[in-house]
């Protein structure tokens, strides 16, 4: 019953009373037309000296004008004949043609519309809380409702467009149907119980959604996206707790992966007093090792990176000259592997970075502030702003030649279509086998496809976007070092307590590596095998992302909430990816 009221509300309601009197004024209009001809049926029979009912009328009326013509009444007169024909074709247009038209427009269209918005939600539970409130569904949306579910989080997509939230629906996706600007719809969604509101629309409407739910929830955070410079200070006039740039922070986060001038530990990451840090091993004498740093440097060689594919690491992993180290360790433990192996080899060739789009001229400020040399590849003239820039097509072997190509150590693709950026890492990877390749990618799809083609490394901006948005809900807790391969944190789980690292198996069984150990605040940096587990502990993991997936999978029930809140205000030293 509550269901057929809301069709029959929607349908008489004020938006649909324009329609509602354009079809009783066409049935009205039909109804003295079937009269009038009804009436001039009796005079023409009369002139033929032949008289019938008025029910007799009307039947030969609707039986001409629906074409259905039984033939058991007909006029003997050239008039009446005429007569005959202006009904059929009358009847023809009114009965056969506008009246099903009009019908369906008038009537039948808005009663599905009607049924539609009576299946689409527009509430949420009066007692939701700690939901985060997605604002738009794109590639960053997709890839974040992936991670609110892996770490329990209620989420929910508000969508204008009914038609969208029931084929979201159909995909499991938690939707309601409301507009972006009404108050109404965040009062109905609970914005005030909500852990985040993610505005991830043009900046225009960002704003938008920013001021409207400031203007009625003071307390509730709110995360927004800008596109523009200007944008920022915009947004947060509008009342949005984080902005962020994710084109901004996907080209720097490109920039910083590029092989320096020497072979020493780059710095990727950190967590309190633990260090991530990269180091390619071309060049040093590491090639055609083992990894057995331990003994040496103090070190942990926590996997290895070869050609874009990240390996768990042993201790008789071979190094070869296109593996890239990734090392876990302390500031000391750092120093000694660089005075042992990191080597330094003067380079004056600039980093090519195709594409001079917001991307790229962000890996480009970034790699000016590590004094790296650039060369940007661009085909828009507006774009060109001084001498590092070349004009030109990046597909073009005499454009790339004249960038440097040939002595380039690093290529940085920055478009935003991953065709193209495919496109262009199989021809500089026929160009120069031995260059190192960085590359965009737009959708989760391309990622594998990219590193088929040659790729050294992948970042994703629907990943990165994600990840630096799920920060803000489990502060401290997750680092993205590239693409699928995240540090996070975890408390010990209920059946590890008591027994050491060793007898865990966690490695064996996830693929996650424990690369330290908070005990009562004290760090333990690559902690022995033989170290066991407290109730109280908290581990600090490393792992690809399927890999994460099987650990919190395995361990989802039983982990110690005291150590797994990671939401405490107090604390100082928030895991830190460096952009």
């Amino acid at each position: 019953m509550k269901f057929i009221m809301g069709q029959l509300v929607y349908i008489l309601g004020r938006r649909q009373e324009r329609n509602v009197k354009t079809l009783i004024k066409f049935l009205l209009l039909l109804v003295a037309m079937i009269i009038l001809y009804s009436v001039l049926f009796h005079f023409l029979m009369m002139l033929e000296n032949r008289e019938f009912s008025w029910i007799t009328g009307f039947y030969w009326t609707l039986t001409v004008m629906s074409t259905l013509g039984f033939g058991d009444i007909t006029f003997a007169s050239d008039l009446g004949r005429l007569f005959v024909m202006v009904v059929l074709l009358s009847g023809i247009i009114l009965l056969l043609i506008m009246l099903p038209f009009t019908f369906i427009q008038f009537f039948y269209a808005p009663w599905l519309e009607a049924q539609t918005r009576a299946r689409a939600p527009r509430e949420l539970p009066e007692d939701m809380k700690g939901h985060v409130i997605l604002t738009n569904y794109d590639p960053i949306t997709m890839n974040l409702i992936d991670r609110l579910r892996q770490y329990q989080y209620e989420y929910v997509i508000i969508t204008e467009d009914i038609h969208k939230v029931l084929d979201l629906i159909d995909l499991g996706y938690k939707v309601v149907a409301g507009e972006l600007g009404d108050p109404e719809t965040y009062r109905r969604l609970r914005a005030q119980n909500a852990s985040l509101v993610v505005a991830n629309s043009n900046d225009m409407m960002n704003t938008n959604i920013a001021f409207t739910v400031r203007e009625i929830f003071k307390e509730v955070p709110i995360a927004s996206n800008a596109d523009l410079d200007d944008s920022v200070d915009i947004l947060q006039l509008a009342g949005s707790t984080y902005v962020f740039q994710f084109m901004k922070l996907l080209g720097r986060s490109l920039s910083r992966r590029v092989l320096r001038t020497s072979a020493r530990a780059n710095v990727i990451g950190s967590i309190d007093s633990l260090l991530i840090t990269e180091a390619p091993a071309m060049r040093t004498s590491l090639v055609g090792k083992t990894l057995r740093l331990r003994e040496t440097t103090g070190i942990t060689v926590v996997g290895v990176w070869e050609r874009g594919t990240f390996e768990n690491s042993t201790a008789e992993t071979v190094i070869n000259s296109t593996t890239v180290l990734l090392l876990a360790g302390s500031a000391e433990q750092l120093k000694r592997y660089d005075e042992h192996f990191g080597g330094y080899q003067k380079s004056s060739a600039p980093v090519l970075v195709l594409g001079g789009g917001r991307v790229g001229r962000a890996a480009a400020e970034a790699l000016e502030e590590g004094g790296i040399d650039y060369r940007i590849i661009e085909k828009n003239k507006r774009l060109i702003k001084d001498d590092r820039y070349v004009y030109g097509s990046a597909a073009d072997i005499s454009i790339l030649t004249q960038a440097g190509i040939k002595e380039a150590p690093s290529v940085i693709i920055t478009t935003h279509d991953d065709p193209t950026n495919i496109y262009l890492t199989i021809y500089c990877r026929r160009l120069r086998p031995d260059i190192q390749i960085i590359s965009r990618a737009t959708l989760d799809r391309s990622i594998s496809k990219l590193h088929t083609a040659g790729a050294d490394l992948v970042m994703s901006y629907a990943s990165l976007a994600a990840n630096t948005i799920l920060n803000l809900l489990k502060p401290d807790d997750v680092l993205m070092l590239a693409e699928g391969l995240n540090v996070f944190r975890v408390g010990v789980h209920a059946s590890l307590v008591g027994k050491s690292l060793a007898e865990s198996r966690i490695r064996m069984q996830t693929d996650c590596s424990v690369i330290a150990i908070n005990q009562d605040g004290k760090m333990v940096i690559n902690p022995d095998p033989a170290v066991c587990f407290c109730e109280n502990d908290e581990l600090i993991m490393i792992g690809a992302h399927d890999a994460e997936k099987r650990f919190f999978k395995m361990y989802s029930e039983g982990i110690n909430p005291k150590s797994s809140d990671k939401r405490r205000p107090d604390r100082k030293s928030p895991l830190q990816i460096r952009r």
